[in-house]
């Protein structure tokens, strides 16, 4: 390291932020970038620890300390090279990341972790700022055709990396834009969709095929992709929501996060919403059952509606402010955080078991729940048994009701049924260790692999498939 000393000279500097009075008034990004000047300086916070951590943190191995140097020493041109050797898209990461690596960083041990998402999203938006990012294509095509089935995180990590290895990739998206969750799910305040238009751009003039509108399984068969293609790989994501079967689920106003969350990214990008169909949480009073991201995104969007009042319930007991001893460094810290969506305005509760809704002409109106208490952890499942307490019960008013409570895996009917590949014993698509399902020349990566998880995880699922895929390629040629 340059600046071996850095990190006991220098205090960490975190981004700044529109306050939370002004940015509910609007769906941008609300982030205020530090000078470079200040960048390196958080830069010069890397320790010679010896042994850097962050990068088994890292889902996808990014070279951390080295562009952290890179951008101490104002080598921000080569820094991006760096950062660009392991991922395809830290635009998106710098942004949505949770930074997993923050929590494995040695100097996390004793003292803020250094910043080094703030230092990813600072190099990648310099790089673009300065033209450093251009169209790449690749020198010779292999004639080999690949179809990808979904534009989410790891089918568009997959096909870059294809792409790039000079295969003819074609992906297929049913929506109307490509993205995915990063599109539809994730709202603007957090990725605006310039940011993804930006990349998908670069992608087709390198390229590659988007063919949009398209679902696979209804408009075109997966049997007639698998007979026209080389290679099919499945990255369509894990979109069944866990429902809740209680009374009065049936009511309207009762709505799974992601009803909520891309007609409201619909309606960013202009499309008219019929009156009916619109779901306004503006004067509401709104509950969202869950308390992941997804439930923080459904928060922050009825912050941003105007909702008289906005609560988060979880079933799982308030997590400690700091590490418990069964949860040690450099594992992922198990604690509470709050989100710029809680910031805004959000009532939390734990331990919160929902019972049933009721409603009046059809239209919830009350939750009913009961309060829970955990026992010990069991030693071998870790789980903790769960018991409702005696005389808790209570009931809360409600216009409306967001169900994240997490997905059950990737859509069963349709393509997956007609290509007949084996599932695992949770529902998510089986592969073999070089991702491969039990369909010769089908591969599988992503959430609909592995379940629900990060967009860290689901770029790496799609270079570690680019690399299988590219792999069993020239196995046949």
């Amino acid at each position: 390291m340059g600046n071996p000393t850095g990190f006991m000279k220098y205090d960490r500097q975190d981004f700044g932020k529109e306050s939370a009075q002004e940015r509910i008034k609007h769906y941008n990004e609300f982030t205020k970038y530090l000078p470079e000047s200040d960048m390196q300086t958080q830069g010069a916070r890397c320790m010679e620890c010896g042994i850097p951590f962050c990068h088994w943190g890292c889902p996808i191995g990014n070279l951390i300390p080295d562009w952290n140097d890179l951008v101490y020493k104002g080598k921000w041109e080569e820094a991006i090279k760096y950062l660009q050797e392991t991922n395809n898209f830290p635009e998106f990461t710098g942004r949505i990341c949770p930074a997993p690596c923050e929590n494995s960083c040695v100097l996390s041990i004793h003292a803020p972790a250094v910043s080094i998402k703030n230092i990813e999203i600072s190099i990648i938006e310099k790089a673009f700022k300065e033209n450093w990012i251009k169209p790449n294509l690749p020198k010779k095509r292999s004639g080999k055709m690949v179809a990808i089935i979904g534009s989410g995180p790891s089918g568009l990590a997959c096909a870059d990396q294809l792409n790039k290895a000079g295969h003819l990739v074609t992906v297929f998206e049913k929506n109307e834009d490509i993205g995915g969750l990063l599109r539809f799910g994730i709202p603007d305040f957090k990725l605006e969709k310039k940011i993804v238009q930006r990349r998908v751009n670069i992608m087709q003039e390198e390229g590659v095929q988007f063919k949009t509108n398209t679902c696979v399984g209804v408009d075109i068969k997966g049997q007639y992709l698998k007979k026209n293609f080389d290679v099919v790989v499945l990255a369509s994501g894990a979109e069944v929501p866990r429902d809740l079967q209680v009374p009065g689920r049936e009511l309207k106003g009762v709505y799974f996060a992601m009803e909520y969350l891309t007609q409201q990214n619909r309606f960013n990008k202009g499309i008219k919403i019929h009156a009916d169909e619109r779901i306004d949480a503006k004067g509401k009073n709104v509950i969202v059952l869950g308390g992941g991201d997804t439930g923080s995104d459904c928060v922050g969007t009825a912050n941003r509606h105007g909702a008289k009042s906005v609560k988060q319930f979880e079933l799982l007991p308030e997590p400690p402010k700091t590490r418990d001893w069964d949860n040690p460094w450099p594992y992922w810290a198990n604690i509470k955080r709050t989100s710029t969506s809680h910031e805004e305005g959000c009532e939390r509760g734990y331990s919160i078991l929902t019972k049933s809704f009721e409603g009046e002409n059809g239209i919830v109106k009350k939750l009913n729940a009961v309060r829970l208490e955990f026992g010990a952890k069991d030693p071998v499942t870790g789980r903790r048994p769960m018991n409702a307490i005696s005389g808790s019960e209570f009931s809360v008013d409600c216009d409306l009701v967001f169900l994240a409570m997490g997905f059950l895996g990737p859509v069963k009917n349709g393509m997956l049924e007609e290509l007949k590949v084996e599932l695992d014993k949770v529902g998510n698509v089986k592969t073999d260790n070089n991702y491969m399902t039990s369909i010769a020349g089908v591969f599988a990566c992503g959430d609909a692999r592995r379940g629900q998880s990060l967009v860290v995880w689901a770029i790496n699922e799609g270079r570690m498939v680019a690399s299988a895929v590219n792999k069993f390629l020239k196995s046949k040629s």
